[in-house]
């Protein structure tokens, strides 16, 4: 049975934290403080600008909110779908529920409708960015990357610091006319990935929450963009 989604869920997507601001960061400590109320937190995709498992260098970057989410793992349900910048995160986030690629769109239920929840880079993509998921995301890569991590991470977070990462995706319609063939016709769709932040037919592209200040909030039987202030 798929998992039900619950009144006040939280979905945030592409935080890229910390290279493009500190908004996700402040959102946990206001859930954690009782600021903003919810049961469960939707973490879909490109929640860290990069992190990935069986490297404690690449953690350093982000040591304060994963202790943080790791914390509120223990009072709340989250789960991490995981992206392009964030993947292997089972031994990072072990109270979490963790879904990589591969089983991705994730379904869950509203209201006896299915949901299906992706970071939005598994349908429409060609063969080269298949295979270089597949190898970037291979467990025997990442613990041999170890011994040649530190330079080419320094100069990955300093790249992706400086990428332009909020814009308006050209004949974007046109994309999910074709993503959305992939996916059963009476079901709703959460994806990221885009940046967007607009609902299209059956399908809600996330908001950045870099670019934007938004999340997606469950409110009655619609998942509406909220802007949580965060000063």
């Amino acid at each position: 049975m798929p998992i039900e989604i619950e009144q006040g869920a939280i979905f945030v997507a592409d935080a890229h934290y910390p290279n493009h601001g500190d908004d996700f960061f402040k959102l946990l400590k206001k859930i954690d403080g009782g600021e903003i109320v919810t049961s469960q937190l939707f973490l879909v995709g490109d929640i860290f600008d990069l992190l990935f498992g069986y490297n404690d260098y690449i953690k350093s970057f982000s040591e304060d909110a994963i202790k943080l989410l790791n914390r509120l793992s223990l009072r709340i349900e989250i789960f991490y779908i995981e992206g392009n910048h964030d993947f292997c995160l089972s031994e990072i986030f072990p109270n979490i529920r963790v879904f990589p690629r591969e089983v991705q769109p994730v379904r869950f239920s509203l209201n006896g409708r299915d949901v299906y929840i992706s970071h939005g880079d598994k349908y429409c993509v060609g063969t080269f960015y298949n295979f270089y998921s597949f190898i970037l995301r291979s467990r025997i890569f990442l613990k041999f990357f170890k011994f040649i991590d530190r330079l080419i991470i320094d100069y990955q977070m300093r790249r992706l610091k400086k990428k332009s990462i909020c814009f308006e995706f050209e004949n974007f319609h046109k994309r999910l006319d074709r993503v959305l063939k992939n996916y059963p016709k009476n079901s709703l769709i959460i994806e990221g990935h885009y940046h967007q932040g607009e609902i299209y037919k059956n399908y809600i592209s996330l908001p950045s929450l870099a670019c934007s200040g938004s999340v997606g909030v469950l409110r009655g039987k619609k998942v509406i963009f909220e802007e949580f202030l965060v000063e």
